[in-house]
């Protein structure tokens, strides 16, 4: 017999809080708990899911838990989100109605996750086949696409969805899926420029500049480095658990499957690339003759960068940065923009440009995976929206996200009360009225077409005049003053004169999750959300494939002068569409709840989830539901589960399952008021009652399991006695038979025993006959060898004895032959045997000299002095020279080595060599320091990159140095900045530029030959830079800065070399008066430190430390 399982068995807490006993919010939240704490994320109120988020991966999401799940009733196995997947699939394919999911809670509560494991099962249950699976994997991916375009980091959150999504999927009639469509609500696109602390910007920038390869990056003219980056925050930029480098590959890859081509791919991560170059775009401000203030872009360089990347011609957007144009009828007025105008308009072309782009997303997704059958489909509508939000500081995104979860929470008590009267109406029950509050009241203060706030907040938007936030604020106060869920501090009503928790720039609602104060500030500005409209047009003018289609309203030939709808209109609408979709399908409701802020597992916050039980109403939903009937089965199961609670219907019951059910109910005695009889089910009012059936059950249970114990042990016994009688039978045949073969096997083994011994003994015998003949053999065949061995020994003595006086015989005749030609030619040789003697004896000394140089060869390096030593004394000048020759060949293959930069360094050593060797006692220390010239990192350091956009050259030198003071003697720290034209310097504290000179403006360089860093910077009279005198400064580098002063002197072509002047004593000007600079040698006092004093108007003395 096939095991029912049910809701109720083996149950943690309560699975359904229709059966909660007694009812209260303090036992509604303890049983979330219990379930919470024993890994049950799931729990019922009806048919309504709540979702706890465990932070954490549990093994209850696996392909066999979507077999378990498949094809069940809903209250047959413990709650889980697959049960009302599977519900509403079946009920889309089955009963061909149309569903919906409606998934709501907090940011962090799981509400992607949930539409994700919805749409997983879905997926996995439905049919098969080549172009189904295609569909599916479509509909899937998707989510990774629209996940790195619209989600982000945010502190309650590390993937929390930044807009509100709706898809429809659509099925055939077997309940294969054919396509989707998916719609998009109020992405939150002013995150694009800024971010709160803690925060991060939209997960695809971040991915592109970790994931994307080198040339990608260079291609888009992007670095890794986020720090580049005005609109990435920098604090929360690497989140752990997230792999961004990883997820960018998903998304390309997604991309491909969703239907992306290669080069859609590219435009749209080029419009990514632009987006945060247009962040980098800084202005400065200039004033104008007529007195005006107007804006200049101060560094054009990521102007130009996103300009080639969008084919913009740069002038054009850099004056629509600079000026906009009022057109009304046939006039044009132009006005300049100052500086906060012009990043008040680059911030709103960032937003627009993003906003608009992933709204293109979603098209062109809804284009590759829409249905293309033309005939009627079901629909299933997957809603994944952001929840109910109340913050410390409250603004117009909070506002509508608010309004639109009143409508969400409207249209659940309607239709949650609908389908209670229409199964109440299909069962025939009477059907009693259910006291709920109904929040149309807020729905119409905000969604009024004649006095609601977001119809004022647009007549404020729309009307001429000055329109401030405390206008609109004002008309608020006017027009809701009596409302009773609207509470402001200036408003007619005296009863909030006098609240000082209600500020006076802000005003108050009271929700139906409770009241939420909203500050007025930013409401027309975030409404109005305006795009000026030549930067429409200068997008319009684009050479990009995509922006034309993205700014529409840029073409010039199409000039509307119509006021482009107000960010709430547009929410508005969107909302009432979403609604009137809602109303036309059957609801399913999952509700997401945070357990806790600190996104860690196993912590269950009763504050945070009180809170969110408060204004998600689910104590209201569970009243509703418990208003009429709690429980409600039909009567198959109920019979199958409760029919041992009577005689009758036990074991099995054989007429209908209805009067079945009557005749268990009334052998149980529960009162007749407790429950009533429907078409197809029966209803229980009161859980009591159904814990009174449980307990009953449980029970009979335990004496039918008492029962079932006792014949099992019965007939066990009896079967293990009948075994044993059985085995001893065995046991005994088996002794017998296995002594009747140790017997046979004894004899056989004798007889074995007696056969090898004779079969032994003949063998033996043989062997020794056929031994002796072969050693008969063996005799003869020795005999023979060593005959023939004494008769080969005897002829080779014979060959050896002639050979041996043949030999003799012509060794006599060479001797003789020899002797006669010494004879002959004796007189000729002596003539020039001494010549030829000493001229072998020398060729033969060199070739091992220059052999035994070639194995002594010192090393390649320049500063090798070793040479190896002369072996004689004839050689001595061919040693020097070959010693000065391999020098020479070395040095030139060193040289050849260098690469220019490290030549340009050695040029300097070489210059500084000659400028100050012998000459200044600093120099020895600065020789074996390499000269790195930009030792602040002016360009990497974010600290000076006011002070490097204030520098248009490339810097040759940046480092701190001391400008002495003349009236003390003292050092203030300045950067000191050194390029091709000029030097500079700044205040190291703030980067502000105190003195900018020409380098043709400098007439000499001042030092002493002692160990100190003090020079001075000579101007020439009468320059423009000479008005406040000389430069008196000191520096550890004095070396390197004179050095490179000195040869950027002697390369121009335009002006003379500078001089470099070194002595112990020298004047310096200081505006109208010349100073005497004398430098001593004195004892040390502070340390090893130079100590400089005035000693009277016209003389600082320098007291340099004896290093002696």
């Amino acid at each position: 017999m096939e095991v029912k399982t049910s809701l109720l068995d083996n149950m943690i807490g309560v699975g359904d809080m229709v059966l909660l006993e007694p009812l209260s919010e303090d036992s509604f939240l303890e049983n979330l708990r219990k379930r919470f704490d024993h890994n049950e994320i799931y729990t019922y109120i009806g048919s309504v899911v709540i979702s706890m988020n465990p932070y954490r991966s549990l093994p209850i999401f696996t392909p066999d838990k979507v077999e378990e799940y498949r094809n069940r009733n809903f209250y047959e196995l413990s709650p889980h989100i697959y049960a009302l997947a599977d519900e509403a699939y079946r009920s889309l394919r089955d009963q061909d109605k149309d569903q919906c999911i409606l998934i709501t809670g907090e940011s962090g509560a799981g509400k992607t996750e949930a539409s994700k494991l919805v749409m997983s099962y879905v997926a996995a249950v439905c049919g098969k086949g080549q172009e189904v699976n295609k569909v599916k994997e479509q509909l899937l991916q998707s989510n990774p696409v629209l996940e790195a375009f619209g989600n982000a980091k945010t502190v309650r959150n590390d993937n929390s969805s930044r807009f509100g999504k709706y898809m429809d999927i659509e099925f055939d009639f077997k309940g294969d899926p054919l396509g989707g469509v998916i719609s998009n609500y109020l992405l939150e696109k002013s995150r694009v420029v800024k971010q709160p602390r803690g925060e991060r910007n939209f997960h695809v920038f971040y991915q592109l500049l970790s994931g994307a390869s080198d040339d990608t990056l260079k291609k888009l003219k992007l670095h890794r480095d986020f720090s580049k980056y005005n609109y990435l925050s920098l604090d929360s930029a690497v989140v752990s658990g997230l792999d961004d480098a990883a997820n960018f590959r998903t998304v390309k890859n997604a991309m491909q499957i969703v239907g992306f081509m290669e080069n859609e791919v590219l435009s749209v991560l080029e419009l990514v690339a632009a987006v945060l170059k247009l962040g980098n775009i800084e202005f400065k401000p200039e004033s104008r003759c007529n007195g005006t203030d107007e804006s200049r872009v101060k560094d054009k360089n990521d102007l130009k960068e996103m300009c080639e990347l969008l084919g913009i011609e740069q002038s054009v957007l850099e004056r629509a940065f600079s000026y906009r144009t009022v057109e009304a009828k046939l006039e044009k007025v132009s006005t300049t923009l100052n500086v906060a105008q012009a990043y008040y308009a680059r911030d709103a072309l960032a937003k627009n440009l993003y906003n608009r782009l992933f709204t293109w997303l979603v098209t062109r997704i809804n284009e590759s995976i829409k249905a293309q059958a033309k005939t009627r489909h079901k629909v299933m509508g997957v809603l994944d929206i952001y929840g109910f939000e109340i913050f410390e500081d409250n603004s117009f995104e909070q506002f509508i996200i608010n309004y639109c979860n009143e409508k969400l929470q409207q249209i659940f008590i309607e239709l949650t009360l609908r389908e209670e009267q229409e199964e109440y109406i299909r069962e025939g029950i009477e059907w009693t009225n259910i006291e709920y509050f109904n929040n149309a009241i807020i729905c119409d203060l905000i969604e009024n077409n004649q006095n609601g706030i977001l119809a004022m907040l647009d007549e404020e938007c729309l009307r001429p005049g000055t329109v401030t936030d405390e206008t609109f604020l004002d008309k608020l106060n006017t027009v809701c003053a009596e409302h009773q869920h609207f509470e402001s501090r200036l408003s007619k009503n005296s009863k909030f004169l006098t609240d000082h928790s209600l500020p006076h720039n802000c005003f108050r609602i009271q929700h139906y999750a409770g009241k939420v104060l909203y500050r007025a500030e930013g409401f027309v500005d975030k409404n109005n959300d305006l795009l000026y409209r030549d930067l429409s047009q200068a997008m319009y003018k684009a050479n990009h494939c995509l922006i034309k289609q993205l700014f529409p309203e840029g073409n010039p030939a199409k000039v509307n002068l119509k006021r482009p709808p107000t960010a709430g209109f547009q929410f508005r609408a969107s909302v009432g569409t979403l609604m009137r979709n809602l109303q036309t399908k059957n609801p399913n409701y999952i509700r997401c709840i945070k357990p806790n802020d600190k996104k860690a597992p196993h912590i269950f916050t009763d504050s945070l989830v009180r809170h969110q039980v408060r204004y998600l109403g689910l104590m209201e939903n569970v009243r509703v539901r418990r208003a009429g009937y709690a429980f409600r089965q039909l009567y198959e199961p109920c019979l199958e589960r409760y029919k041992m609670l009577c005689k009758q219907t036990w074991p099995h019951w054989r007429g209908p399952a209805r009067e079945g059910v009557e005749v268990l109910m009334g052998d149980t005695q529960v009162p007749a008021e407790e429950f009533s009889y429907g078409r197809s089910k029966i209803f229980i009012r009161n859980p009591r009652t159904l814990f009174f059936l449980e307990e009953r059950r449980r029970q009979c249970l335990q004496d039918l399991a008492t029962l079932i114990q006792k014949i099992y042990r019965g007939w066990k016994c009896r079967t293990h006695f009948l075994l044993l009688k059985k085995s001893q039978i065995t046991v005994a045949a088996w002794y017998r038979r296995y002594a009747q073969q140790k017997k046979y096997q004894r004899i056989r083994s004798a007889a074995t025993v007696v056969q090898s011994y004779t079969r032994g003994w003949q063998a033996r015998k043989l062997l020794r006959e056929l031994k002796y003949q072969k050693r008969c053999e063996e005799a003869a065949t020795t005999i023979a060898a060593y005959w023939h061995g004494t008769q080969a020994r005897r002829e080779l003595r014979r060959l050896k004895e002639e050979a041996r006086r043949k030999r003799a015989v012509a060794l006599i005749w060479a001797y003789w032959k020899g002797l006669k030609v010494r004879r002959e030619y004796r007189k000729y040789f002596r003539a020039n045997a001494g010549k030829k003697i000493y001229d072998f004896t020398i060729q033969r000394i060199m070739q091992k000299y220059f052999l035994g140089l070639k194995n002594t060869v010192p090393s390649m390096s320049p500063i090798d002095k070793n040479w190896p030593a002369r072996p004689y004394c004839f050689l001595d000048r061919v040693h020097a020279e070959l010693r000065k020759i391999f020098h020479l060949w070395r040095c030139k293959k060193y040289r050849s080595q260098f690469t220019e930069e490290r030549k340009a360094v050695y040029e300097e050593k070489l210059e500084a060599s000659e400028l100050f060797k012998d000459k200044k006692a600093l120099y020895p220390r600065s020789v074996s320091q390499p000269f790195k010239g930009d030792y602040l990192e002016i360009s990497k350091n974010p600290k000076y990159q006011k002070l490097s956009s204030a520098v248009d050259e490339k810097v040759l030198l940046a480092d701190v140095v001391n400008k002495i003071n003349r009236a003390n003697g003292k050092g203030t720290a300045r950067i000191f900045l050194l390029t091709k034209k000029s030097f500079v310097l700044a205040d190291q504290k703030t980067g502000q530029v105190k003195a900018s000179v020409p380098l043709p403006d400098l007439s000499s360089v001042s030092v002493s030959t002692q160990s100190d860093g003090f020079f001075a910077l000579k101007l020439k009279e009468g320059s423009a830079s000479a008005t406040k005198g000389d430069f008196l400064l000191s520096s550890e580098r004095l070396i390197e800065i004179i050095t490179k002063l000195h040869r950027i002197g002697a390369t121009a072509a335009d002006r003379d070399q500078l001089s470099v002047d070194i002595s112990d004593e020298f004047l310096v000007q200081f505006k109208h008066d010349k100073v005497c600079v004398k430098f001593i040698q004195g004892a040390p006092k502070n340390g090893n430190s130079v100590s400089c004093k005035r000693k009277n108007n016209r003389l600082l003395e320098v007291s340099v430390p004896n290093t002696a």
